[in-house]
């Protein structure tokens, strides 16, 4: 697996702290592991299991603005968790200057 997924991760950890309840699911008793299973995210954000599993696996790295909001919908996540979850399928590239430096801010802005 890939250090670096870190939507994956995120993906994971929301999926495993949702319970099913929370996620306007009925609760059908006891589980092996907690939170959601896969399909239950994948179905109400109308993807595929495949393409979920993908998602939190780091095989696919540029998901769609409407898969991100309909995966925010389906975990209920509020305003700043949805920033973060666009934040992580968005990096930003860091803007460097000649040769690689990291541009510095003036030293009169604070």
């Amino acid at each position: 697996m890939d250090s670096e997924n870190f939507l994956g991760e995120f993906l994971r950890a929301r999926r495993e702290v949702t319970t099913p309840k929370h996620a306007g699911l009925p609760d059908v008793g006891p589980r092996r592991t907690p939170g959601l299973r896969r399909e239950e995210v994948a179905m109400p954000a109308m993807v595929s299991t495949d393409y979920y599993i993908r998602l939190e696996q780091g095989r696919e790295r540029r998901p769609s603005d409407q898969v991100l909001d309909a995966l925010a919908q389906a975990f209920r996540l509020d305003p700043e968790a949805t920033e973060y979850l666009y934040e992580l399928a968005r990096p930003r590239t860091s803007k460097r200057g000649l040769y690689g430096r990291v541009d510095q801010v003036p030293p009169n802005v604070v």
